[in-house]
């Protein structure tokens, strides 16, 4: 699932919660060194993990902001890349912030206000490659794993079903090739 991770450390088994980056950045490896967050509310203690401390302090960085939860967070991480997204508040892009779900005008005027001046002293350091699934195989429409994997991804952070198959269908009809991380990316811009 490209939403979480479960990484083995010394016998225990810890579900991690992952943006599309580290997803790709952990495919098909056994060993992986993350960089984790705890975040406890009252009725959870989960954990986010990152490729990169960069990646990681532009979580807390996010998370900061008066309106943005970790989930919202992890959403703005899946969308676009630390660097991606360090430029796009940098710069003061509050359409491109306001393409991701759930981010209207003011909460991404917000996000910058509030971090313009910080995220450009965050080293991001590598930005992690990773494999991603093969664009060159055929799948069948109904048992296409990139779009079964991609619409799993997309209800578990919190989209309909019905409209994320719908919004994943279109993707992959204009790009039959693309990659599972694309498509989730191309989808939460359009949901």
């Amino acid at each position: 699932m490209p939403t979480t991770a479960i990484v083995e450390a010394a016998g225990v088994g810890y579900e991690i919660h992952i943006a599309l980056p580290t997803y790709s950045a952990l495919l098909d490896k056994e060993e992986v060194k993350l960089y984790v967050e705890e975040i406890i509310a009252e009725d959870s203690h989960r954990l986010f993990g990152f490729g990169s401390k960069g990646e990681r302090e532009i979580f807390r960085q996010l998370i900061s902001v008066s309106g943005i939860g970790a989930n919202t967070a992890r959403m703005i991480l899946s969308a676009y890349t630390a660097a991606e997204l360090r430029q796009i508040i940098a710069t003061g892009n509050v359409r491109a912030l306001g393409q991701v779900k759930g981010l209207g005008p003011k909460t991404a005027q917000r996000i910058i206000v509030d971090l313009k001046d910080k995220v450009l002293k965050i080293e991001l350091g590598e930005e992690g490659g990773g494999k991603v699934m093969p664009a060159d195989v055929l799948f069948a429409p109904e048992t296409n794993p990139i779009k079964e994997e991609a619409v799993s991804a997309l209800t578990m952070l919190g989209f309909a079903a019905a409209a994320s198959s719908k919004a994943v269908d279109k993707i992959l009809k204009a790009n039959p090739g693309a990659h599972v991380e694309a498509v989730i990316k191309e989808a939460l811009k359009i949901l």
